[in-house]
């Protein structure tokens, strides 16, 4: 299991139209999703930068797999209207590179 994180930024103006269209995605998108290995896919906002925390078998074959999806592309047409930059799904991405981490089972470890 893979737990990604990613950046994006909401448009100026657009902050409650990001949090509305994700009150409730489209039933087909959540199957797309979890047909393509996402276990979790969570989402945090500060301002315009969204933050997402993504738990998925093989992130790189999601991104490729999402990008046939028919689901996942009238998605993605829909809500990148509202996003800075738009994702082109290219599945050649990692995410953002992590640092840091406090491990959950080895106490102690990652102390300075």
């Amino acid at each position: 299991m893979e737990h990604i994180a990613l950046h994006t930024r909401i448009a100026e103006g657009h902050e409650e139209d990001y949090e509305r269209e994700h009150a409730r995605i489209p039933d087909e998108l959540d199957a797309a999703l979890r047909a393509a290995g996402v276990h979790a896919w969570r989402i945090w906002r500060d301002g315009r930068d969204i933050f997402h925390l993504v738990e998925v078998e093989d992130y790189r074959a999601m991104r490729r797999r999402l990008a046939e999806d028919p689901a996942n592309q009238r998605w993605q047409e829909h809500i990148n209207q509202f996003l800075e930059v738009v994702d082109d799904y290219g599945g050649e991405d990692d995410g953002i590179r992590p640092v840091w981490s406090l491990p959950a089972d080895a106490p102690g470890e990652g102390r300075a």
